[in-house]
């Protein structure tokens, strides 16, 4: 085989891989991902009791709800941007004082790509889930999206080597 068939080759199988990730993004719905189950606040809790829910569920975010219905989220960037930045005392201050209020919404059969379309028009790394009458009933995140392109082709990403170039011997081996 000559080189210019091996290159005609790789690109053939790119486009191939290229063709189902797309497939794959544009045809599935959210509820095809495997998400866990959202974090729910009230809107009194403290700062701080959202932001230790998070690192115990080890989640980016909570949802802040109402009645079961959704008036916000509050996220790891609002830790930074709104307590830590602003020097917030973490324990008087609610979640309310920092959430996002009434943030943009799918539902579990919207999408996987109108995910990806918000998360990056509005630069969102979480989306929240709702159902038809506003409860929230989950949250897609970019993690939840890569984890799924990564499932599609498992034994491409997940046995690489720890490093590009850790499998190239850096110096001769053997007598």
């Amino acid at each position: 085989m000559h080189e210019d068939d091996i290159i005609d080759e790789e690109f053939q199988i790119a486009d191939e891989r290229a063709t189902t990730v797309g497939s794959a993004i544009l045809n599935k719905p959210i509820r095809a991902l495997e998400l866990r189950q959202p974090v729910l606040v009230r809107r009194d809790v403290s700062v701080r009791d959202a932001i230790q829910r998070m690192v115990e569920n080890r989640v980016g975010c909570v949802l802040v709800v109402e009645e079961d219905r959704l008036i916000g989220i509050f996220t790891e960037r609002d830790v930074l941007t709104e307590v830590v930045g602003r020097s917030m005392d973490a324990d008087a201050a609610t979640v309310e004082d920092v959430m996002t209020s009434d943030p943009e919404t799918l539902t579990p059969d919207s999408g996987i790509s109108w995910a990806l379309n918000k998360m990056s028009v509005g630069g969102f790394r979480h989306v929240p889930l709702v159902d038809e009458r506003g409860r929230a009933v989950g949250v897609v995140s970019m993690r939840d999206v890569v984890d799924y392109v990564v499932d599609l082709f498992p034994n491409d990403i997940l046995t690489l080597p720890p490093e590009p170039g850790m499998n190239i011997a850096r110096s001769r081996e053997g007598a």
